[in-house]
């Protein structure tokens, strides 16, 4: 079932929101662009993240954005995602969302 996009969601549905998609590890994100447009993201999993970076090693950059934007978008205005201009600038935002632990390895 598609989600359906809530254009102007309350506080109620950003704290079930939290509920739904904020883990220890996972949370969510509120997007604002300098026109003042909100939207509403959560963390990707790791088959979000899958599909993105295949679409990214076949060097279609804006692909592997968009499936980030696909699978995470909660709510807000859609023009984020739609216009051209909105879209670059969260684009540039992206790898906030992709957070990775340090490791270390070690031979033995």
């Amino acid at each position: 079932m598609a989600k359906v996009n809530i254009p102007n969601p309350t506080p109620e549905q950003i704290e079930q929101w939290k509920k739904e998609y904020a883990t220890k590890d996972k949370c969510i994100h509120r997007i604002t662009s300098a026109s003042g447009k909100v939207g509403y993201v959560h963390d990707p999993d790791r088959k979000t993240l899958s599909l993105a970076m295949t679409r990214i090693a076949q060097n279609n950059i804006i692909g592997g954005v968009e499936a980030i934007l696909d699978n995470c978008w909660l709510g807000g205005d859609e023009s984020l995602k739609t216009n051209d201009k909105s879209f670059m600038g969260l684009a540039n935002q992206i790898e906030q969302l992709i957070q990775a632990e340090t490791v270390t390895l070690e031979k033995l």
